[in-house]
């Protein structure tokens, strides 16, 4: 993927209060800097914001962390923020790779994937967010009754998904082909891809996993 570089990108997300500019630092105690010992989500790729500033604005007992590896993505979030009164969000510039290095074990209550990357080629398929590779590092981090939500429009990786998740000891215990005609679509909180997809009429996928039995 292919982004415009924004100039000063880098240096206004160094400077901003809402960015943690170490967030090795907090490993295991995360709790320390929201100041409470509420639950965890996060969200990797969060482009520019609009889901997990919803979510933060609805839920105030959550704490949320917004992770999104592009200087010039997470700048667009970082001037959404600016005029919003958000307590309980925090952003993160960080690769998903990384996430074992600045989460402990047991520390997320529960990671939303939207829109990821589909990585059509075969060999990219390592890539994909809902690949073996990562949801190996998300067990690392993610509570044992902990939940992965994922939504794209794209088929062929919903699809790829739902053979990837349980191969590598997961379950996929919720999905739907078409979300927004889902019984749970009055309650969806939409991304900007989100609601551009399902203006041209792409039915939105979704579903959510949980660890495998032991």
């Amino acid at each position: 993927m292919r982004l415009r570089h924004i100039k000063g990108a880098e240096e206004e997300i160094a400077n901003s209060p809402f960015v943690v500019q170490d967030p090795a630092a907090f490993k295991g105690r995360w709790c320390e800097l929201f100041g409470n010992s509420n639950p965890v989500h996060i969200e990797i790729g969060m482009g520019k914001g609009r889901f997990i500033m919803e979510l933060a604005g609805q839920n105030p007992g959550i704490n949320y962390i917004g992770i999104e590896r592009y200087s010039s993505v997470l700048l667009r979030g970082l001037q959404k923020r600016a005029g919003l009164t958000l307590p309980n969000i925090y952003f993160i510039r960080l690769d998903a790779l990384e996430l074992s290095e600045v989460f402990g074990e047991n520390e997320v209550e529960r990671i939303y994937l939207n829109f990821s990357d589909p990585w059509p080629k075969d060999r990219h398929a390592k890539r994909r967010l809902t690949s073996e590779r990562f949801l190996a590092v998300y067990d690392k981090i993610l509570q044992q009754d902990g939940q992965i939500e994922f939504k794209t429009d794209n088929r062929d990786l919903f699809e790829y998904s739902l053979e990837s998740i349980p191969a590598a000891g997961w379950q996929v215990s919720w999905m739907t082909f078409d979300l927004h005609r889902s019984e749970v679509a009055a309650s969806n909180v939409m991304t900007e891809y989100e609601i551009k997809f399902a203006s041209e009429g792409h039915p939105i996928c979704k579903l959510t996993a949980m660890r495998g039995m032991k």
